[in-house]
């Protein structure tokens, strides 16, 4: 049984820092991991994604030079290192397991966790 568990959301101020984490049990061998988004009115996003296996990485053009993911495949855990937060990054993040590709797209992802609110305002 697959089982994701985000945390690290909060409320910040523009600029600051945020490191989310996900918790996951199950298999991840040969699997890819991505962080998806979603504000409020808005469709589900996606943020960022990194291959279980070998640690490759694929970035939503948005946050490429602010974000990094990163796995710990010896603790089940997937991390999304934000800094430079802006307003328009306020959203529920969500970690997932992706299938298939391409990794930017939701319907390729099997499990969901509940999602981590994030908020980002002055």
């Amino acid at each position: 049984q697959v089982q994701l568990v985000e945390s690290g959301g909060g409320l910040v101020q523009p600029g600051d820092s945020l490191r989310l984490s996900c918790a996951a049990s199950g298999s991840f061998n040969h699997y890819g991991m991505g962080w998806f988004r979603q504000a409020p009115g808005k469709e589900r996003e996606f943020v960022a994604a990194i291959t279980w296996d070998f640690g490759l990485t694929v970035y939503a053009a948005s946050v490429r030079d602010r974000f990094t993911i990163s796995r710990d495949s010896a603790r089940n855990t997937m991390s999304l290192e934000m800094n430079g937060l802006k307003p328009e990054d306020t959203a529920v993040y969500y970690c997932a397991r992706g299938i298939r590709t391409p990794v930017t797209l939701a319907n390729n992802y099997d499990y969901w966790g509940q999602g981590t609110q994030v908020t980002v305002s002055s």
